[in-house]
């Protein structure tokens, strides 16, 4: 009897190719496009034609009200915080894995699916699912992923982790898909024009005060427009001359202040992370030797965390630069996701 999985379709050519892949692997697909955000019609329309062409079922759910209290509330409530946040990561877990998967078991699919470069596996050795780099590391997801639980996991199918992208975009031209060409979307979903500033004060009728940019010694230099508008290492767009070039090192949500230091303050060496998921492992052992990264585009650096009280300490062997809080610490040992963490606010050194 065939496993049944349901595919999360964007409407893009990376999940329309997984649709694609699996079926021809023997499974008995069903193609699904959740609608987040209002601009999500086209994404529909899109998936439909493919499910159309591959001869599969397409389903369209409406899930825009638990998006909103899941990924938009908190994006612009870690602003307000003075963080910066991270939509794919919490939308990942609590909207694309949680709801496919809810979905899938209504619709008695074994699996759900994604057109994520990710690879998932199973290591008996510790009986839990691992995430693994996908093979092209120029297109790898893990760094977005690394929240997912280990039921979501089990649940969890990414074929893409073999493939890269010129290899996708060339079976969706065999295959004569009307997305073969279709652009990758680069901006957050829900706010398609990029300007994250104008949304939060249009949707969320917020316009925050100016307040004081400050120096390392608390000395003010100026009027910034609202601690929105800044994130650690941003160097262009202050609206402040002081006769060198200054970084955003600090916002403070309680004083209202912005701080403005040389370079040289960006850098940290320990960095801490709380909310810690674990995924290839249970647990950390204090000492233990892995790689970490802190951004999504970061070639993964050598340290030695420590797990203490809930909040992971990582001490990178070179210091890192510009460490934000609300980003993801994410660990890694070789090609496998170990656990990850939302950044807190880190000493200087």
């Amino acid at each position: 009897m065939k496993k049944r999985v349901l595919v999360g379709m964007s409407g893009g050519v990376d999940s329309s190719v997984t649709a694609y892949i699996l079926k021809e692997q023997g499974y008995e697909v069903i193609g699904a496009t959740f609608n987040f955000w209002d601009n999500g019609k086209n994404g529909a329309s899109d998936a439909a034609c493919v499910c159309d062409k591959l001869d599969i079922p397409f389903y369209t759910f409406d899930v825009r009200d638990e998006f909103k209290t899941h990924v938009v509330d908190y994006f612009i409530d870690s602003y307000v915080k003075a963080e910066t946040p991270n939509p794919c990561v919490v939308c990942n877990r609590h909207m694309k894995w949680a709801k496919m998967l809810s979905k899938a078991l209504e619709l008695g699919a074994d699996y759900i699916a994604t057109g994520h470069y990710a690879k998932v596996e199973y290591d008996a050795t510790n009986n839990r699912y691992s995430l693994r780099n996908a093979i092209s590391g120029a297109k790898d997801q893990t760094y977005a992923l690394y929240n997912l639980t280990q039921e979501q996991l089990s649940r969890a199918i990414m074929p893409l982790g073999d493939y890269n992208k010129t290899q996708i975009r060339e079976i969706a031209k065999t295959l004569d898909l009307s997305v073969a060409d279709k652009p990758e979307s680069q901006d957050i979903c829900f706010i398609p024009d990029g300007d994250y500033v104008g949304f939060i004060k249009s949707y969320a009728k917020i316009d925050p005060g100016e307040g004081n940019f400050i120096d390392s010694s608390g000395n003010i230099l100026g009027k910034h427009k609202g601690i929105i508008n800044y994130t650690i290492g941003q160097r262009k767009g202050l609206g402040i001359a002081v006769g060198k070039k200054i970084f955003v090192s600090n916002i403070d949500a309680v004083t209202n202040e912005v701080t403005l230091s040389d370079e040289d303050k960006l850098y940290s060496k320990e960095i801490f992370a709380k909310n810690v998921n674990f995924v290839s492992i249970s647990e950390i052992k204090d000492g233990f030797r892995c790689t970490a990264k802190i951004r999504y585009n970061q070639k993964p650096a050598n340290c030695t965390v420590t797990l203490k009280n809930g909040i992971l300490k990582c001490e990178f062997d070179e210091a890192q630069r510009a460490s934000t809080p609300g980003q993801a610490l994410v660990l890694y040992d070789g090609g496998k996701v170990l656990c990850g963490g939302t950044i807190l606010k880190c000493p200087i050194i």
